[in-house]
């Protein structure tokens, strides 16, 4: 926080309160555009063979060395829980579309690779799903703000990623102001 954002009394000032404003707006203007998007994708997603879910985990596959990883490496890629993550695996798994591998350096642990067929799966899919895709964030927006967009989205993934995850207590405020 900036030196100009407390007061001589040490209370925060209207000007913090008002990029604290600035930037939960932001997120929540993010956020709910993801959320439109993903469901508008989600609905339009071409399935057949693998389904959304199952999809991202092929598409995280495909962009690692040998199309195989680790699986908690995979589970941090996804918004899954690893429980969860364990069971698309294994369906995956069953039928064919990746393979589970020990990992050689961790006794306990399991590589995840894609299979040949799991590949063509994907890359079947991929082409449809990337037109939706282009349908869906180019929408209302000029190749300038696309670019502007992802060079926004990856410098607060980059920022974001370096901060340590902080765990407050919530405390009932009974003070009106603003957030």
């Amino acid at each position: 926080m900036n030196d100009e954002a407390r007061g001589t009394d040490g209370a925060r000032t209207d000007a913090h309160r008002s990029e604290k404003a600035v930037a939960v707006g932001a997120w929540e203007a993010l956020f709910r555009a993801q959320v439109t998007v993903m469901r508008n994708l989600n609905t339009e997603f071409p399935g057949g063979e693998i389904s959304f879910n199952e999809y991202d985990v092929c598409f995280n596959l495909s962009t690692q060395p040998g199309r195989r990883c680790r699986m908690r490496d995979l589970t941090g890629h996804l918004l899954l829980t690893q429980p969860s993550v364990s069971r698309l695996v294994d369906r995956l798994a069953a039928r064919g579309i990746v393979e589970k591998q020990p990992d050689p350096t961790d006794a306990r642990g399991v590589i995840v690779a894609l299979t040949a067929h799991g590949f063509d799966v994907y890359r079947a899919v991929a082409v449809q799903h990337a037109a939706s895709i282009a349908a869906q964030v180019s929408a209302g927006l000029s190749d300038s703000e696309l670019r502007t967009l992802t060079e926004l989205c990856t410098k607060l993934r980059v920022a974001a990623a370096d901060i340590p995850p902080v765990h407050r207590t919530v405390a009932v405020q009974t003070d009106p102001a603003p957030v």
